[in-house]
C-alpha cells in the first residue's frame, strides 16, 4: 500500500509540475469555466470537438497540486474520444471519488486509477473533480460557470 501511496504522490506532483495541455486552444469549439470556492482552484477549458470527437483538449487555470494533476490526466485521456466515451470515463472517475469501497470500472478508468487515492481525503474530491465537472457541462453545452459547493 506504501508502493501505491508513493505512486500517486510522484503522478500528482508530475502533473502539477508539468501539466499536459495546459493552454488556450485557439479555435476551440467548446469553452467551459469552473471554479471550487473551498480551495480556490479555477480552470477554463478548450475543447475541439467537431462530430462529436474530442480531437484536441486544454485548460488554463490556477489551483492546487490535486485540481492541475487531475485536469492534465484528463486531457490526456480524453483526446480521441467521444463525447459519449468522455461521459463514461466521467461517471467511472466520479463513482471512484464519491464512493470509495463500491466497484468502479477500472478499466474504462486506466491510468486515471492512480487518482483513486483523493478518495481518502474527502476535502480533496471536488478539487480532484473540478475539471471533470467543467468537461460535463461544456459537452452539455451549459454556458454558466460551474461551482463545486
Amino acid at each position: 500500500m506504501n508502493d501505491l501511496n508513493d505512486l500517486y504522490r510522484e503522478i500528482v506532483m508530475e502533473h502539477n509540475w508539468k501539466p499536459r495541455n495546459f493552454r488556450k486552444l485557439e479555435g476551440a469549439t467548446h469553452q467551459g469555466e469552473g471554479f471550487n470556492p473551498l480551495c480556490g482552484d479555477k480552470i477554463t477549458l478548450y475543447l475541439d470537438a467537431a462530430d462529436e470527437v474530442i480531437d484536441d483538449i486544454g485548460f488554463e487555470g490556477s489551483g492546487c497540486a490535486i485540481s492541475r494533476a487531475s485536469a492534465s490526466m484528463m486531457t490526456e485521456a480524453l483526446k480521441g474520444k467521444t463525447a459519449a466515451e468522455a461521459r463514461q470515463i466521467f461517471d467511472a472517475f466520479r463513482q471512484m471519488l464519491t464512493k470509495p469501497g463500491e466497484k468502479y470500472d477500472a478499466d474504462t478508468l486506466g491510468d486515471l486509477e492512480v487518482l483513486s487515492g483523493v478518495s481518502e481525503f474527502p476535502i480533496r474530491i471536488k478539487c480532484a473533480t473540478l475539471a471533470w465537472h467543467t468537461l460535463k457541462a461544456t459537452l452539455d453545452g451549459e454556458k454558466k460557470a460551474v461551482a463545486t459547493e
